[in-house]
C-alpha cells in the first residue's frame, strides 16, 4: 500500500507486464524511503498550481515562485485580477518567469477559458470527466500535453501521471522504456502499471523529479542514488 492507502500497482497491470510493474513498484519504494513524502505542488489555492504550472514552462522554479510572489504583491492571483490586467503590466510582474510577453498571453488565455467555459469556476471546471477537460485544456493557447496534466494532477487531482524530462530521463537510462518513446506512450506506460489514484501518480511523479534534479541530471551521478542498486552494475543507457 502507498501512503493514500491504495495498492500502488494496478492488479490488472499484473497480467500485462509483471515484471515491470513489480519493478516500478520498487523504484517508488527506494525513492520514498530516500527521500520521504515530496508535498507537491507548493500552492496556497488551486488556481496559483495553475498559474505555476503555465509559468513552470522553459524556466527553473525558483524564477516561478519570484513571479507568483510578485502577483501577489500586486492583487494579482486570481481569475478575476488577472481578466481585467492588460498584457503588459501582467507582463511586467511575471518577468522573473522569463518568456514573460509569452506567458502572460498565456494566462490571459487560460482564464479567458475558465470565464468562458466555466464562469470561472474551478469546481465546475474540475467536475469535468478528465479526458473530456483534457482534451479541452490543449485546445488552450500555450497549453501542452505537460502543462494540462499538471494541472490535472496537481490541481485538480485528476488521475492522470505527468510526463517531463526528468521522467523521461530516468525511466529511458534505466531501460524501462525506449528513449524514442512518445509522451503518450510513456504516460500510458506509468499509468497502465499502478494504481489509477492521483495520490499515487502525485507522490511518484514528485519523486522522479526529485532523484532527476539530485541524480539524474544531463551527466548522471549514480554512486550514491537510491536508484542506482537497479543498474545492477550497468552504466545507464545514454
Amino acid at each position: 500500500m502507498d501512503p493514500s492507502g491504495h495498492p500502488l500497482i494496478d492488479p490488472l497491470s499484473m497480467t500485462r507486464n509483471p515484471k515491470k510493474a513489480l519493478q516500478l513498484r520498487r523504484y517508488y519504494r527506494r525513492l520514498l524511503n530516500a527521500y520521504g513524502p515530496q508535498d507537491w505542488w507548493p500552492a496556497e489555492s488551486r488556481f496559483e498550481v495553475i498559474i505555476g504550472a503555465i509559468l513552470t514552462q522553459n524556466t527553473a522554479w525558483k524564477n516561478v515562485e519570484r513571479a507568483i510572489v510578485n502577483l501577489k504583491r500586486e492583487d494579482l492571483a486570481s481569475p478575476e485580477a488577472l481578466r481585467h490586467v492588460s498584457v503588459r503590466r501582467l507582463a511586467a510582474v511575471i518577468r522573473p518567469s522569463g518568456y514573460f510577453n509569452i506567458k502572460a498571453d498565456r494566462l490571459k488565455s487560460f482564464v479567458r477559458f475558465l470565464m468562458d467555459q466555466y464562469g470561472g469556476d474551478l469546481n465546475r471546471m474540475f467536475e469535468e470527466p478528465t479526458d473530456v477537460l483534457r482534451r479541452r485544456l490543449l485546445e488552450v493557447k500555450g497549453i501542452g500535453p505537460e502543462t494540462a496534466d499538471s494541472i490535472l494532477l496537481y490541481a485538480g487531482g485528476h488521475p492522470v501521471f505527468v510526463i517531463d524530462a526528468y521522467t523521461r530521463r530516468v525511466l529511458s537510462r534505466h531501460r524501462l522504456v525506449s528513449p524514442r518513446t512518445t509522451y503518450d506512450g510513456l504516460q500510458g506506460f506509468m499509468m497502465s502499471h499502478l494504481y489509477p489514484d492521483g495520490k499515487v501518480f502525485n507522490e511518484y511523479h514528485a519523486l522522479l523529479v526529485k532523484v532527476g534534479k539530485e541524480h539524474c541530471r544531463s551527466i548522471p551521478s549514480c554512486s550514491d542514488c537510491p536508484l542506482g542498486v537497479f543498474l545492477n552494475g550497468r552504466r545507464p543507457r545514454t
